[in-house]
Order: structure tokens, then C-alpha cells, then sequence
């Protein structure tokens, strides 16, 4: 049976868990909703995923300076207490978060956040790319989708690898500590600075500038 990014999107709603953890549990009972639940239970994600339906209201917002002041990042991390907001577990998420945003640049926090035309726009391109090949149609749309899910863990925060350790996903990590702690934690929202950003610099050709000088005192 095929899974569909509304299974993920709804397993993901009523459970808590991460999404690639969603996205497993489904493929693993062949897309019974009732099934992947239980095999969430199973491997110890429900004790997170039981938190779904909590308010995480409590958190911090966190910020981050990289580079001599080059790019900042500020991001909001929600919990359900202050007692957890303030520990030094929760703490250091936040702060791999941030360092995760200053380094990968991510444009949103999941896929549901992106804006539809953007993906609109990266799907066409990689339909005409593998057109240009000569592919049949429906083969050029299978090879969208994959290059799709694959632009999705480059620019969604929560299915990037983790900078410090590529064998977990911000998602996982986000989840593993949840379970521990016993408290829902979600990524609200964050804002990433980089110095210079969208800021046409002039470049200027040295002997043309002279060569402009000379000329016109001469005139």
C-alpha cells in the first residue's frame, strides 16, 4: 500500500512521534493507521508520542552568534513545564538546534510550512530535468518526488541530519528527549541572520576606476 504525506501528516498529529518515525511505522504495518501505532508503542516512541494532545506552552527562546558575529540565529523551543525549560538537557537541545539552523540554513521548520508555490516551483524543475532526458512522463514524475523528498531533508529543519551527528535527525533527537523527559517539545519557529544577506554588493574593476580618473582629468 502506498504512504501518502497526508498518512505521515495525520500519524504524526495524533501521536506525536517524528515524522520519519511516522513515515516507518507506516510502512512497517503496510499503512494501518492501527498498526503503526502499536509499532510506535512498541519501540518505546509511545511514552512521546502519548504527549500528543499536551499543550507545550513552557520553553525558551534561544539564540545562537556563529562566526565572529557573521550569522545569528534565534529560535523558539517549547516544552510543557518551566522545571524542564530550565534543565540543562533541554537547554543543550535548544542550543544544537540553533547551532543546526546557523549551519544548514533550513527554510522551515517541516515541509508543512513550506510555501506550496516554492514546491510547485522545485517539482517543475526537476520534472523538466528528467524530461530533458528523454523520460516517459510518468517516470519523470516518480523521479520528481524523489528528488523532492530529498530537497525536503536539505530544507526542512526537522528532517535534517544533525550537523554534529548525521546518523539521527533533528526530529529523533527532538523525540528521544521527549520520551526521556516525559514532556511534549516541539520547534515552534526561528529566525535565522546572516551579515550581508541580501545586500547587492558593487564590485568595482580597479583599473577601469583608474582608467575613469585619468580620463577625466585629462578632459
Amino acid at each position: 500500500m502506498a504512504i501518502t504525506a497526508s498518512d505521515v501528516k495525520s500519524l504524526r498529529e495524533s501521536t506525536g512521534a517524528g515524522m520519519m518515525d511516522c513515515k516507518k511505522a507506516l510502512t512497517e504495518s503496510d499503512g494501518d493507521m492501527d498498526k503503526a501505532v502499536l509499532w510506535l508503542r512498541e519501540r518505546g516512541i509511545a511514552k512521546a508520542a502519548k504527549r500528543g494532545g499536551k499543550v507545550a506552552s513552557e520553553g525558551a527562546v534561544y539564540s545562537y552568534i556563529h562566526m565572529g558575529g557573521k550569522v545569528g540565529v534565534m529560535a523558539e523551543i517549547n516544552c510543557e513545564t518551566d522545571f524542564v525549560a530550565r534543565g540543562e538537557e533541554f537547554q543543550a537541545l535548544c542550543k544544537d538546534i540553533c547551532l543546526q539552523i546557523c549551519s544548514a540554513a533550513p527554510l522551515a521548520v517541516s515541509r508543512e510550512e513550506l510555501d506550496p508555490k516554492v514546491v510547485a516551483v522545485e517539482k517543475e524543475l526537476y520534472i523538466k530535468q528528467a524530461a530533458d532526458t528523454g523520460k516517459p512522463e510518468q517516470i519523470c514524475e516518480k523521479i520528481a518526488d524523489g528528488k523532492l523528498k530529498k530537497w525536503y531533508a536539505d530544507v526542512c529543519l526537522v528532517d535534517q541530519k544533525f550537523v554534529k551527528n548525521p546518523d539521527v535527525t533533528i526530529s529523533q533527537m527532538v523525540t528521544d528527549l521527549s520520551g526521556k523527559i516525559g514532556e511534549k517539545i516541539s520547534i515552534r519557529r526561528f529566525s535565522r541572520y546572516q551579515l550581508g544577506e541580501g545586500i547587492e554588493k558593487v564590485v568595482s574593476n580597479l583599473a577601469e576606476d583608474v582608467a575613469a580618473e585619468l580620463k577625466k582629468a585629462e578632459g
